[in-house]
């Protein structure tokens, strides 16, 4: 009778762990698509900042889902007209001052976007947080003054992504992504992301500035800011070809 009991207990608290994992998962999920929907039209702009020097990109983008993404340079006048799309695992840049199409293979998508502290995986978000990685409640902690969960993601076996581990802080009310660090093989901090200036957006409450900053490096940061943007808007994947690379404006 007792081995009956000791059963059931195992697989009650195996079960319990199960739905844990069910449920970190989905809040990650779901503080990742609150920023993009499933559908989005933004306007953006990056400044790059540096010790002795700054400057700032002007970008259009648009996106369906983690499978499909355009961003079109607007300035500075050097890099305007500068397309980059990712479809599914591939992604290209059309350059139109030389006339030539790029296509950025798998083993770029850990460099620098445009000479920022984002790479290109971050921009197009090749990998996804939701499925390449598995998920674990660490703590309640506090960022900016919003009662947080930290998570633990590590990738899965196969996943196509660089990172030992991220660590994600998200607001437990209102499921703002609020802080992200990133690990090296090594489990070395490399870069870490604050967001925060929590605005109405649309339809929808968020973080609309995304600081990215190097861990060993001083006085070195990218800012990403969010304009005016629509989410889950009417596009079809048709949209995302190369040869709308070069008639988009």
């Amino acid at each position: 009778m007792n081995k009956i009991v000791i059963s059931i207990l195992l697989a009650l608290f195996s079960l319990s762990g199960f739905t844990q994992e069910l449920d970190v998962k989905k809040w990650v999920q779901e503080a990742d698509e609150k920023m993009r929907g499933t559908s989005s039209k933004s306007n953006f702009s990056m400044t790059i900042q540096r010790k002795s020097w700054s400057r700032t990109i002007e970008m259009k983008a648009w996106s369906i889902g983690n499978d499909y993404s355009l961003m079109y340079i607007v300035s500075p006048a050097k890099e305007k007209g500068q397309v980059f799309l990712k479809r599914a695992n591939e992604m290209w840049n059309w350059i139109p001052s030389i006339e030539r199409m790029v296509k950025i293979p798998p083993s770029m998508m850990m460099q620098s976007w445009m000479g920022s502290d984002f790479t290109n995986d971050d921009l197009v978000k090749e990998s996804s947080l939701a499925k390449d990685y598995t998920h674990k409640l660490l703590a309640e902690e506090q960022q900016q003054g919003f009662d947080c969960y930290k998570i633990e993601l590590i990738p899965t076996e196969d996943a196509p992504v660089v990172w030992s581990k991220i660590y994600m802080w998200i607001s437990k009310k209102e499921k703002h992504w609020l802080r992200a660090e990133y690990y090296d093989e090594d489990e070395t901090l490399v870069k870490y992301e604050v967001l925060s200036d929590i605005k109405m957006v649309d339809d929808r409450e968020m973080p609309t500035r995304l600081e990215m900053i190097p861990a060993d490096e001083e006085n070195q940061k990218t800012i990403l800011i969010y304009g005016e943007t629509e989410f889950d808007i009417p596009l079809k994947e048709s949209f995302f070809s190369i040869q709308n690379m070069k008639r988009i404006r």
